[in-house]
């Protein structure tokens, strides 16, 4: 008996420290799962297994292996198209793209890959766009077994009970209807989001360098019709003909082949200029998938006074300058003709010798620092990622190869080719998702072990008496939905399966309704910035409000909940 109070005080600390305090998640269950350790009620052996859980280091693969995919075309084609038309068939086609890109990789990349498409969108304010984003994600990820963390986590619980494993296509049906009626609600809505514009000169400190290609489609059009002066966050300064500077150029000046464009814009801007068509970006050509460094010219640099090219940056550095920086002050000539200062903010694409440079450097540059952008692959390397990834889920979906081992084989071939690099990987790891995952599977077999899960089970199934098995199953939905919006959705899953679980077997019913009660459950953060991760990615940067979500949330959180509850009972009969 004692052993279900310990479990019980251990699990009313987590919730309780959940709410009330700002300790991260991870900390919080590491710390209960030492507590567990200390009182000897849980075996580090046990709990060593539970960190090498196969659902778990799938879902660690999948994070890693996003890394790649964010940086092919496939992103800056569903950038392309979610940039024309009106708000609604916008809205329409990001969130049936970003639903499906989800369902095949973790939907929290997919959010944090997209993120900067809708900052260059040039038609709508963020805003408009990033609610949208992260509840499409939502959605996607309930299509599949691998579409969100959450889902892997369940399915480790599943395991950990002898139950078989969840199939791939498991929550398909029910996602795809969550999805067809999320993005009907969510077209009108979206028109009741805020537009904040923050298209400000001052915040543009970066100055670019683009030439028009011979051949192009801008050549023979003016500025205006190219759309050059309607770029978010991207501020046409100048233009360059025949090294002849036009500093103020009119809206109708006519581009031609050889053109230089000089632009003042955000590190996004890198990325916005590779995806015009007939432009190329200073350095573009070796540009491909490398992540972009920060670096600041120190005082005593030797390339103070001199220009890239006299300097012979790349040679000696083993990397290509893409945007300078200094202060706010408006910059004038191409990058190549200005004069570098100590102050001066590079922003490079690095070369295999750079990293092992660096030390050697520290002369020249008082402060370097790792960007979370990067450039975009060229089209055979993209298509090799795109091609590679949808190989392994094939294999995965036919049997042919287990998804963990696809995966390991497939981020071994980015590192090989050089299109991640361990730098990247180290960044992405997602270390506190695994020890909540690891920590949390170890509460949960403390619930069960001890009966606390159990007796749970049955204080629900007594004060839903009358309501039968539909009134518990709604019960495990609502409790999963509440600790999803107030302590995040990876810590509601952990926290409510045990319980759902009980109740099925006190009912003497097939457990799978109420797993899938707690799968769509643990998904459904619609009202809260915080349940969910990629609800908490596009809050800061769409400068939104509480009042956004609940505005947003509120109508979309009863329409997937009515239709969730009304099939699971259709597609998993008790």
């Amino acid at each position: 008996m004692w052993e279900q109070g310990f479990v019980l005080a251990v699990l009313l600390g987590i919730i309780t420290c959940l709410i009330t305090t700002r300790i991260k998640p991870s900390i919080i269950f590491a710390s209960a799962a030492f507590i567990a350790f200390l009182a000897g009620m849980a075996e580090l052996n046990t709990i060593a297994a539970n960190f090498t859980n196969s659902s778990l280091l799938t879902l660690i693969l999948l994070i890693l292996a996003s890394s790649a995919l964010e940086k092919t075309r496939l992103i800056s084609w569903v950038s392309a198209n979610i940039s024309k038309g009106c708000l609604g068939t916008v809205v329409a086609k990001l969130g049936v793209s970003t639903a499906l890109l989800s369902s095949f990789t973790n939907n929290t990349a997919v959010v944090v890959s997209l993120i900067g498409a809708i900052k260059r969108n040039q038609q709508y304010a963020p805003s408009k766009l990033l609610i949208p984003l992260s509840y499409a994600a939502i959605f996607g990820g309930t299509l599949t077994l691998i579409g969100t963390s959450t889902n892997l986590i369940i399915n480790s619980f599943v395991e950990d009970a002898g139950l078989p494993s969840l199939s791939f296509f498991s929550p398909t049906l029910i996602g795809l209807a969550v999805l067809v009626g999320g993005v009907l609600v969510l077209i009108p809505l979206s028109y009741l989001l805020p537009s904040y514009e923050e298209n400000h000169q001052d915040d543009l400190p970066y100055f670019l360098e683009a030439r028009v290609e011979p051949g192009s489609p801008l050549v023979g059009k003016s500025i205006a019709e190219n759309n050059l002066r309607a770029l978010r966050k991207l501020f046409l300064a100048e233009v360059i003909r025949d090294g002849k500077t036009m500093p103020s150029v009119d809206p109708d000046f006519v581009l031609s082949a050889r053109d230089r464009l000089l632009f003042c814009g955000d590190i996004e801007s890198v990325a916005t200029l590779q995806e015009i068509q007939g432009l190329t970006l200073f350095g573009q050509h070796h540009l491909n998938g490398q992540s972009f460094v920060e670096v600041v010219v120190s005082s005593s640099s030797s390339i103070c006074d001199k220009t890239l090219k006299s300097s012979q940056f790349r040679d000696r550095f083993d990397a290509v300058v893409v945007a300078i920086r200094r202060g706010h002050e408006r910059l004038e000539g191409g990058l190549g003709n200005i004069r570098l200062q100590a102050g001066d903010t590079l922003v490079l694409v690095p070369g295999k010798h750079f990293e092992s440079q660096r030390h050697a450097n520290r002369r020249e540059f008082v402060q370097v620092n790792d960007l979370d952008s990067s450039a975009k692959l060229d089209g055979n390397k993209s298509t090799l990622v795109l091609v590679g990834f949808a190989l392994v889920i094939g294999a995965a979906l036919f049997n042919l190869v287990p998804i963990i081992k696809g995966l390991a084989v497939f981020l071994l071939l980015m590192l090989i080719t050089g299109i991640v690099q361990l730098g990247e990987l180290r960044r992405r790891f997602p270390i506190d998702i695994a020890v909540i995952v690891g920590s949390a599977l170890t509460i949960a077999q403390l619930m069960i072990t001890s009966g606390l899960s159990n007796k749970m089970g049955e204080m629900f199934i007594e004060a839903f008496n009358g309501w039968g098995i539909f009134g518990a199953l709604v019960a495990t939905y609502l409790i999963t939905l509440v600790l999803t919006e107030l302590v995040t959705n990876n810590a509601a899953a952990a926290l409510a399966f045990p319980i759902g679980y009980s109740m099925a077997l006190g009912y003497g019913v097939d457990p799978m309704p109420f797993i899938m009660a707690v799968l769509f459950g643990a998904s459904a953060s619609f009202i809260s910035p915080y349940g969910y991760q990629t609800n908490l990615l596009v809050y800061s940067v769409g400068n939104y409000r509480m009042t956004d979500y609940i505005r947003i949330g509120v109508p979309i959180s009863i329409v997937y909940s009515v239709l969730v509850l009304t099939l699971i009972p259709l597609f998993f009969p008790y």
